[in-house]
């Protein structure tokens, strides 16, 4: 039987794990905080499933634990940094507050960081910049490796590449968080975990033969994840996940060509202030517009009704908020390794 948490615990456990691990107080709450916003969204592979990975880089130096990133370039809307290896939640939210205060002035701003650590869950970062009524894009890329093939190959070259967006509208936000891939790597590995095969042929064998099974991602020689769009459609996932490579390796001038070999990411953001364009009561007019004609579409067969991105997230958020947050039931067992080693209670349910 399945247990639930209250989220304020997790942070805490997390943050205090983080914290015995070596990083500042201050980046080890940041990070927590990321971290349990990503299970309260539903994004179980990049929640606390990643904390043990995180530790595990501490302990060995591959995660800065202080610090502040180095500015490469600075103009008005446009800021470039150098991450210097530190923890990826933490820079992104300190990205996110520059690239608020400037769009407040300049309309939009855009952060690209080279050399962060990894990010986590790209969903987690959004409503803290639609709560202000600003709109936000943010993208990342790891150039150390390749898990994705392109359309037509057979090895992977890049990796899934999510692209996530979000904006305010009447009631809830509009969130996106999409892979380019059909799945994250995350997500074949915990299938891989659990001895499960995929929902469907969302991979390819080193041979190149479509396959469910993703145990043919750990092989050697290894296989791939397809681009989003599977066999048929893949150009369009692949052309998506260039994008991505343009918008943060490419910008921060540092990525696959460099040959990383270090767990790392390139990270691409902007915000936008719909006050300083069309207006902000025009932009929630429109948005709200196309909202509602989706909301009320007629369902076809197999849907009770028409949803937008993010609303599952969001409602299971809320539950999980007033009800406690359930884990996929390997995340605490690993992580009670670490509490020992830290003398850290575990966290008790609710």
């Amino acid at each position: 039987m399945s247990s639930s948490y209250p989220a304020p615990r997790l942070t805490a456990f997390a943050a205090a794990l983080l914290h015995r691990g070596g990083l500042e107080s201050e980046k080890a709450s940041v990070v927590a905080e990321i971290l349990v916003e990503a299970d309260l969204l539903g994004h179980t592979t990049h929640g606390l499933q990643l904390l043990p990975l995180y530790l595990e880089e501490l302990a060995h130096d591959r995660m800065a634990k202080s610090g502040a990133p180095r500015a490469l370039a600075d103009l008005p809307a446009a800021v470039t940094w150098d991450g210097m290896n530190l923890p990826g939640p933490w820079l992104v939210v300190q990205a996110l507050a520059l690239a608020i205060e400037r769009a407040k002035i300049n309309g939009t701003c855009a952060v690209v960081i080279r050399r962060s650590h990894h990010i986590a869950c790209l969903a987690a970062y959004l409503q803290r910049v639609t709560e202000q009524g600003f709109m936000v894009m943010l993208t990342c890329s790891d150039p150390r490796m390749g898990a994705v093939a392109p359309h037509g190959g057979r090895r992977g070259v890049f990796t899934p590449n999510p692209i996530a967006a979000a904006w305010p509208a009447d009631g809830e936000p509009v969130i996106i968080d999409t892979s380019m891939s059909i799945a994250s790597y995350g997500v074949a590995r915990r299938f891989h975990q659990d001895k499960r095969r995929l929902p469907g042929p969302w991979l390819i064998d080193a041979q190149g033969r479509p396959s469910a099974d993703p145990a043919v991602l750990f092989a050697d020689p290894p296989g791939a994840l397809l681009p989003i769009g599977g066999l048929d459609h893949g150009y369009k996932g692949y052309a998506l996940g260039l994008l991505v490579e343009a918008l943060t390796s490419g910008l921060a001038g540092h990525g696959r060509a460099d040959a990383p070999t270090s767990w790392t990411s390139n990270v691409f953001l902007e915000v936008l202030d719909p006050a300083l364009f069309g207006g902000l009561p025009e932009f929630r007019r429109q948005t709200a517009w196309i909202a509602d004609a989706c909301r009320r579409t007629p369902p076809r067969p197999g849907f009770d009704r028409v949803r937008l991105p993010g609303e599952a997230g969001l409602h299971r958020r809320a539950s999980q908020i007033a009800n406690g947050v359930e884990l996929h039931p390997g995340i605490l067992p690993a992580l009670e390794p670490w509490a020992a080693r830290f003398g850290v209670p575990s966290p008790s349910a609710a």
